[in-house]
């Protein structure tokens, strides 16, 4: 290797990981890819003529990955190749055959590998980039399973910021990778913390204002209505939330499917109003007023189109038109959620602190990062972008392509500020940035580790939280502060039970 002086934590990290298969969990940005690279290297010398495979969820993830690693071993020391869906079948028969690393995303390899394209048998190393998503039927799991049956010298590292809170998904992840051991570093790790720069978090809060008030009383009088009536009708016991719903009209869909029982028909057209009216109730407490606008314009489009019964039953609500009316009253006032208005003067205040900053906000919703970002171009010096998926939602929707661009304006200083969704969270290669900004929190400790890991790596940043007083955004911040908590003595405890129980079989194998 050149250029590389393992840090301590990395070293102690890799001695653990060159003789157990290891879950790696370690927070962004204090590189986990160097444990990969160094343990591969140690595998190929163990191992001459074997291959290395690694797998990322997204192919730029995988096109820094094949990048990180050839920046930093001598030219001719292994064939490095790089391959996903888009390579032809028979080149991709080729380019495994020859190369003695592989990088690609889990969906191309089991594709192929249930195709019987080719086999694992020489990999003496698999690399599991973002292993909290080895579960279910993901295809990293079938990956894993192809990988345990065909390899002779088997090796797996998973790395991850965060496997979750839950103690059965993280045992899952563990059983799926075959995990004998389990490194874990948090930035309060003494031997991590000395590597780190300061971060300063701040939480922001914003009142949440009486207009908006009266429009959340209007909206809950519809979705009590049509909780009530669904407890009514014995259809709903206990909670009634997004997530209690959802599961709700999945059942209700099954029970009408099977029976045709016109209660439970009744109950879905019931959940989906009532589900319909909580999204609109989270876009008034935690969005923008445009976005609600926009939604429920959308809404009573729907119901002229036809698209529903429970969309057509709803827009005739009187309580749903009296929020429509105040909406658009509100907003031909100038009116808009204080938020945005807050997330602008923090940006602000921020680049007349230090004129060279680089900014990440985060949000939820597309229709919010639109908003946030026309917003933050109206203040002086700033020059900000959205960042989404490749799914195209409402004219939205940025190509691999389109956002490896986005992600070299800010990393040279074209651009100073992305404001992005879910898609800015997970391993891609954006520069340090000064300040991260959370335009609302979110419940999942997974997300919220993954987002505050974009800053304070090699130079001292900010972490800064809005949230809007007496609405779910003080839930959701207490929620996944608590769960990042847990997470901690969840993975500890799971590490005791793999430490306590008995010797396998595969766990021999892991160890050989």
């Amino acid at each position: 290797m050149i250029n590389i002086t393992p840090r301590e934590y990395q070293q102690k990290i890799f001695e653990t990981a060159k003789d157990n298969n290891t879950l790696v969990v370690l927070p962004t940005g204090l590189g986990k890819t160097l444990i990969s690279l160094m343990l591969a290297v140690e595998r190929i010398k163990k191992y001459p003529g074997s291959k290395i495979l690694m797998v990322a969820p997204t192919r730029p993830l995988a096109e820094q990955h094949i990048n990180t690693f050839k920046k930093n071993l001598p030219e001719l020391f292994a064939e490095m190749e790089l391959f996903t869906g888009s390579v032809p079948a028979k080149k991709r028969v080729d380019i495994f055959d020859k190369a003695e690393i592989v990088f690609s995303t889990p969906q191309c390899i089991a594709n192929d590998l249930r195709a019987g394209l080719y086999k694992m048998e020489d990999v003496s190393l698999l690399v599991v980039d973002e292993a909290h998503r080895c579960l279910k039927n993901y295809d990293y799991t079938h990956v894993v399973d192809f990988y345990k049956r065909q390899a002779k010298n088997q090796r797996i590292l998973g790395l991850t910021a965060s496997p979750g809170s839950d103690a059965e998904i993280v045992r899952q992840i563990c059983k799926h990778l075959d995990v004998s051991e389990i490194e874990v570093r948090t930035r309060e790790s003494e031997d991590v913390k000395k590597y780190l720069q300061s971060r300063e978090f701040q939480k922001v809060e914003v009142p949440f204002p009486q207009e908006f008030v009266e429009i959340r009383v209007l909206l809950k009088r519809i979705f009590d209505s049509k909780v009530d009536e669904l407890r009514s009708r014995n259809l709903l016991f206990g909670a009634a939330n997004k997530i209690t719903l959802l599961k709700l009209q999945n059942s209700l869909a099954m029970r009408y499917t099977n029976s045709r029982d016109f209660n439970a028909m009744n109950g879905m057209s019931l959940t989906a109003q009532a589900i319909k009216i909580s999204h609109a109730l989270e876009l008034l407490e935690t969005q923008t007023l445009l976005g609600l606008k926009n939604y429920m314009d959308g809404l009573i489009q729907q119901a002229k189109d036809k698209k529903s019964r429970a969309v057509q039953n709803l827009v005739k609500i009187n309580e749903f038109n009296a929020a429509i009316i105040s909406i658009a009253q509100l907003l031909a006032k100038k009116i808009e959620h204080p938020k945005i208005e807050e997330c602008a003067v923090i940006v602000e205040e921020q680049f007349r602190d230090k004129q060279d900053s680089k900014i990440i906000v985060f949000t939820q919703f597309r229709e919010s990062a639109l908003n946030i970002v026309n917003r933050l171009n109206k203040v002086d010096g700033v020059r900000a972008l959205t960042f989404f998926g490749q799914a195209k939602k409402n004219n939205t929707g940025l190509s691999q392509k389109e956002q490896k661009e986005v992600i070299d304006k800010l990393n040279s200083g074209e651009i100073n500020c992305i404001v992005a969704t879910s898609i800015g969270e997970e391993g891609l290669d954006i520069a340090e940035v000064s300040a991260v900004i959370f335009y609302e929190p979110i419940p999942s400790a997974i997300r919220k580790i993954q987002r505050a890991g974009r800053t304070a790596r090699l130079a001292p940043g900010k972490l800064i939280i809005l949230v809007t007083k007496d609405t779910r955004d003080v839930i959701h911040h207490y929620a996944s502060s608590a769960r990042e908590r847990k997470m901690y003595k969840t993975i500890e405890l799971v590490r005791d039970e793999i430490k306590k129980r008995p010797k396998t079989l595969e766990d021999f194998k892991s160890t050989g």
